[in-house]
């Protein structure tokens, strides 16, 4: 086309009438070289990609970027949420793209922004979400030191930083912006590893005109089936399940999307699935063969698996050192399957049978192989009993009610009374559920009664305190949003509290439930476990939280109360409301052993590391 619009308002209209980038390419209107600012290729090549949200804080280093949002949002084609911190905004675009799949980019300039965010990008990293980080960079000129550069005669520090913490690129030359887009979308859009891929825009780049053709803009990269294992290596699996009578299958996170063929693997092995923080709901809670979840904190039942079981099958897992108790969770195994997409992660365990394809596949065909064994029985009946001795050790401390607690000076609920009410509660009206680290964590992935993958989302991989409260912000920014319920503790609460303010500017519907115990309870239980003291972990300051929420206009700030009745009441009152809500609950921190659902597995941390490292020189796996 030889005469696209001069100016960026009149390009944005006229895509806007058209219909968008893809139309007028699909018109064959846009094949011809054109010349325009470098941040207004930047978003076209990623409304290429579907990447049309931008959360963004504004600063010196993206003012002209801004300006080129500001002209296409007015006219429709993509949309600017403002945030208050850079942390929250990085939790909001990772679960943005984790419950609803929609790409986004965070946007800020570097410096102590850039820094928060790229923070904050330790969740998406640790869970495998896509999603970009642009950020303002200094000139590439070096006319002197740029307000926030990291303060050192070098050049390219920032780059240099977004390098160490995942792909980057920086847009040193506007002709860049394909190699970058192109770079981008092999990260974001990334089959099985995907990850936050950084873009940083030096100052003067930005308004630099660069000249190409749009229809060349890269789009989403379409990757290929991946292979599955040839007839040999299935058969030699079919064996190893067939031989072995004790079979456990470890379902990490890559499992979620294969829980239809992992079942019916499951039931064709006569295996127990144990599972990982990330993969509650991969089968049915109530299934006989789901034996919850296993690791460091795990389950009576998860852990028996663990330990018994003489082949193991992973499905879809990193091998992080506390699902698999740092390495000595599988002291009898005597064998691995593992099947993962990733050639690095296959290979994780010795006595490995690497299976590297796509689980649903590759479950698919081994389920087809497979005839049930007699010789599992005895296994499932062991397991079973297992898990019905934790299913009793959870209703025992759900009946218990409430207990004493010095802080509060009266009786109150424990964690785990209140997760399983609240989870009971999000079951009933569809909430999705976000975990925060800590305590509230732990005592979540070990109460949680999921049925399927999606239920619950706990950033387990970096153990993000303020990760939940900020990721019911999604629900406000997507297309179809969902009713949400963060589960937090007051610590993990306090790092993002401009939740409350911009859970209103972008019209949330969903709860806070903050439990309240003033300490960093996981961290007082571990000292405790370890050196028979807690030390600087809590704090003598009340805070009322119902009132700090009620301060925000919009927000439905509720108190708890201290038993199960008062909590569904609140849970309620809450949903009801159409807004953002906040519950304030008090709960129990002590040694009464009702108080909470206990570990049982080893972890390579403080004074245990000599014990679990001398144990790990000798496990065969």
């Amino acid at each position: 086309m030889d005469n696209l619009p001069e100016t960026r308002e009149e390009r944005a209209a006229w895509l806007a009438e058209i219909g968008g980038i893809e139309a007028a390419i699909d018109k064959g209107l846009l094949s011809d070289l054109v010349s325009l600012p470098l941040t207004e290729a930047l978003v076209l090549g990623l409304m290429r990609q579907g990447v049309t949200k931008y959360l963004m804080i504004l600063g010196h280093g993206s003012t002209e970027l801004g300006e080129t949002l500001r002209i296409y949002e007015d006219a429709g084609l993509v949309k600017g949420f403002q945030f208050r911190n850079e942390v929250e905004m990085a939790h909001a675009g990772t679960a943005l793209r984790w419950v609803y799949n929609e790409p986004c980019a965070v946007v800020t300039s570097i410096g102590p922004g850039a820094l928060q965010a790229m923070a904050g990008s330790l969740a998406a990293s640790s869970n495998g979400i896509g999603l970009y980080h642009i950020y303002g960079d200094e000139t590439t000129h070096g006319e002197g030191y740029n307000m926030q550069q990291v303060p050192k005669p070098e050049q390219g520090l920032f780059g240099q930083i977004t390098a160490a913490m995942g792909a980057s690129y920086t847009l040193h030359a506007p002709g860049a912006v394909r190699d970058a887009l192109r770079r981008g979308a092999a990260t974001v859009f990334h089959p099985w590893k995907a990850g936050p891929f950084f873009l940083n825009l030096p100052l003067n780049t930005q308004p630099e005109t660069v000249e190409l053709r749009l229809d060349a803009l890269p789009v989403r990269p379409r990757y290929p089936s991946t292979s599955t294992p040839n007839e040999r290596a299935l058969e030699e699996a079919v064996d190893l399940i067939t031989r072995h009578s004790k079979i456990a299958i470890k379902a990490g996170g890559g499992a979620r999307s294969a829980a239809a063929e992992l079942l019916r693997f499951a039931e064709a092995a006569g295996a127990a699935v144990v599972l990982a923080p990330g993969s509650t709901g991969v089968l049915p809670d109530a299934h006989p063969q789901n034996m919850h979840v296993g690791g460091s904190k795990g389950s009576i039942s998860g852990n028996f698996a663990m330990t018994e079981a003489d082949l193991v099958i992973f499905v879809g897992s990193r091998g992080v050192c506390q699902s698999d108790c740092s390495g000595i969770g599988w002291p009898n195994a005597r064998a691995v399957i593992n099947i993962n997409a990733d050639p690095h992660d296959v290979q994780h365990y010795n006595n490995t049978l690497a299976l590297t394809g796509d689980a649903r596949q590759i479950l698919t065909r081994l389920s087809d192989r497979l005839r049930h064994s007699e010789n599992k029985v005895e296994w499932l009946v062991a397991c079973a009993a297992k898990k019905a001795e934790w299913q009793a050790f959870k209703a025992e401390r759900y009946a218990a009610g409430p207990v004493d607690d010095s802080t509060w000076a009266d009786p109150v609920l424990t964690q785990p009374q209140a997760i399983h009410v609240a989870d009971a509660f999000a079951r009933d009206v569809g909430a999705v559920k976000f975990f925060d680290a800590g305590d509230v964590q732990a005592n979540g992935f070990q109460v949680v009664e999921d049925n399927r993958p999606g239920e619950t989302f706990t950033e387990s991989g970096a153990s993000y305190m303020g990760f939940a409260v900020s990721a019911l912000l999604a629900g406000g920014l997507a297309e179809e949003g969902r009713y949400g319920i963060a589960f937090t503790g007051d610590g993990s609460f306090m790092m993002n509290p401009q939740v409350l303010i911009d859970g209103v500017e972008h019209g949330v519907h969903g709860t806070i439930l903050l439990m309240d115990n003033r300490r960093m309870a996981a961290i007082s239980h571990l000292q405790l476990a370890q050196y028979g003291e807690d030390y600087r972990t809590h704090d003598e300051v009340a805070v009322d939280y119902v009132q700090m929420a009620s301060s925000v206009k919009g927000v439905k700030a509720l108190w708890g109360g201290q038993s199960a009745d008062s909590l569904r009441n609140a849970l309620a009152e809450a949903h009801a409301h159409p807004g953002l809500s906040l519950i304030h609950l008090p709960v129990y921190y002590g040694p009464d052993p009702l108080g909470g659902m206990g570990a049982y597995g080893s972890w390579n941390v403080g004074n245990w590391c000599a014990d679990v490292q001398k144990k790990y020189a000798a496990t065969l796996i």
